[in-house]
């Protein structure tokens, strides 16, 4: 495993078709003589909004209320429209920023399955190699079938889960602050031996693109975060996109404040050290940068259609709903791929069909987003899909 180029001390809500830091003495909802906090813009001219973008009005004409404080939605594809609603802070109750910057949680993997995906195109990696051509060393002899770059990007590898900061959002929170090294989690998870052969079983988890983060610093012999700025963000103009310098807790930038409850109050999560999420989850990015790199990716800009073809085919094991990053879903007779993103706080959501006839890019800022983000999917997604 190689050194990095810049220091660095340390299951998603199922999208769209599953229906199918301190304490505040605030409430949640913003209070009397606080500025109405919703805005719509690139709004199709009266009389002429789908039933999609209507739904998406009514909803963002709710925001906030009780769990959600701040809500950016973009939808995209043969219709453009866009909305904010809520506050940026309930403190002071200013209105939500259409341009913050956020934590976009697991979404971070489908730029990671993007950076893998191009290195395939350029001869470098092999998606049916074995990871050890790549991180010899990697695994102990317990592991008499290495699994390939294929199963970790389809999540069937069968590695298990490693070392963690905790398991609810209160221990969680307790270790805000406090950094796992990608390296540590990896070898703890390692340690374990396989969970089940690779190909038997898809189970989504972080563990399976921490690895292929580690490959992509190994095969490139540059840092992760410079790799996913030079070959994507870049490339793109996705200027308000990147990661946290090592344990930098911090939202730099415009950004809406977050919140979750913890031990019974309403608690502020933005400043939070996300290391250990990493190649998994440590992305910060914008709804405008998202929606860029959702088109890009699935028009084939980032790498040949072929290999579009292959990040987008669910592989044949019982159960399975995951191609390399994306999730498939079939909603009121279309298929929709896409990506959830949860953390304390934060909730982002990528969708689109196939053809891009409709894409989706939110971020909402929530109590419910690491424990309940169905429900947000279904406020702030799934209508944009409606005919």
């Amino acid at each position: 495993m190689n050194t990095r180029a810049h220091a660095r001390t340390a299951v998603a809500a199922a999208l769209l078709a599953s229906l199918a830091v301190g304490p505040l003495a605030t409430a949640a909802t913003a209070g009397p003589g606080a500025p109405v906090p919703v805005a719509a813009t690139a709004a199709p001219p009266p009389g002429e909004a789908g039933p999609g973008v209507r739904a998406l009005e009514k909803e963002l004409a709710d925001v906030p209320d009780g769990d959600v404080s701040a809500a950016l939605v973009r939808v995209g594809g043969e219709d453009r429209w866009r909305g904010t609603a809520g506050v940026r802070s309930l403190r002071t109750h200013a209105p939500a920023l259409e341009n913050a910057r956020f934590r976009a949680g697991s979404t971070t993997k489908t730029v990671t399955a993007a950076l893998v995906l191009q290195l395939v195109a350029e001869g470098r990696v092999d998606l049916d190699a074995p990871v050890t051509r790549y991180l010899p060393g990697l695994l102990p002899a317990s592991f008499t079938e290495p699994p390939t770059v294929r199963h970790l990007l389809t999540y069937t590898s069968g590695l298990r889960a490693g070392a963690s900061l905790g398991s609810t959002t209160e221990e969680l929170y307790a270790n805000r602050f406090r950094t796992l090294t990608p390296e540590r989690v990896v070898a703890t998870a390692v340690a374990k031996g396989p969970a089940f052969a690779p190909g038997e079983r898809q189970v989504y988890q972080n563990i399976d693109y921490t690895v292929l983060g580690l490959l992509v610093e190994k095969v490139t012999r540059d840092s992760y975060e410079h790799q996913a700025d030079v070959r994507i963000f870049r490339p793109l103009g996705m200027r308000h996109s990147g990661f946290p310098v090592g344990p930098d807790p911090r939202v730099h930038g415009p950004h809406n404040r977050a919140y979750a409850d913890i031990g019974g109050r309403i608690t502020d999560v933005t400043e939070w050290n996300m290391s250990d999420r990493w190649a998994a989850g440590n992305l910060i990015s914008t709804t405008a940068d998202l929606e860029r790199f959702l088109v890009a990716v699935f028009s084939g800009r980032l790498f040949p259609e072929r290999l579009v073809d292959e990040m987008l085919t669910v592989p044949d094991v019982e159960g399975a709903t995951y191609g390399m990053a994306w999730q498939r879903h079939e909603v009121g007779g279309k298929v929709i791929w896409g990506k959830t993103g949860s953390r304390p706080g934060y909730h982002t959501v990528l969708a689109a069909t196939r053809d891009l006839s409709r894409t989706v890019v939110y971020s909402v800022n929530a109590r419910s987003a690491r424990e309940d983000g169905f429900s947000l999917v279904a406020r702030f997604a799934l209508p944009a899909f409606a005919d």
